[in-house]
């Protein structure tokens, strides 16, 4: 499986996004699964809230299974918290954190994201993540 961000779902559905043919580009190659959060889904809702046609375009990606949502449990909320205050210098928001502790639950290493503090991120065993763009 491959972690999906915000970025890459904001900019493979507005058409206006400077990311957006590299975006689809990328989107082609990727043969595994792509697996997200809500905290991610929030935010590119709130991103794409300009126009309910565009939302409604990820809705129908959503819906389609192109994306599998990961359900988080207390542990797993814990865990965002723990890493929220490891990386609080950058800041850390929820969306990543809750990225990265789906990462260390299902020993997931690329993510397909635009944000380069998934650089200096890192897994419980310290693993750094393969960054689709590279």
């Amino acid at each position: 499986m491959i972690l999906i961000d915000t970025g890459p779902l904001v900019a493979l559905f507005d058409k206006e996004d400077d990311d957006h043919a590299g975006c689809h580009a990328i989107l082609k190659t990727i043969t595994s699964p792509l697996i997200t959060t809500l905290p991610v889904l929030t935010e590119a809702f709130y991103l794409l809230n300009f126009s309910w046609h565009i939302q409604d375009d990820l809705w129908g990606f959503v819906t389609q299974g192109n994306l599998h949502i990961y359900n988080f449990d207390r542990m797993s909320l814990k865990t965002c918290r723990e890493l929220m205050k490891q990386y609080h210098d950058l800041p850390m928001d929820f969306a990543d954190a809750s990225l990265v502790a789906v990462a260390d639950a299902e020993n997931i290493n690329a993510i397909f994201t635009l944000d380069k503090d998934f650089k200096v991120y890192r897994t419980k065993k310290n693993r750094h993540f393969k960054l689709l763009p590279a």
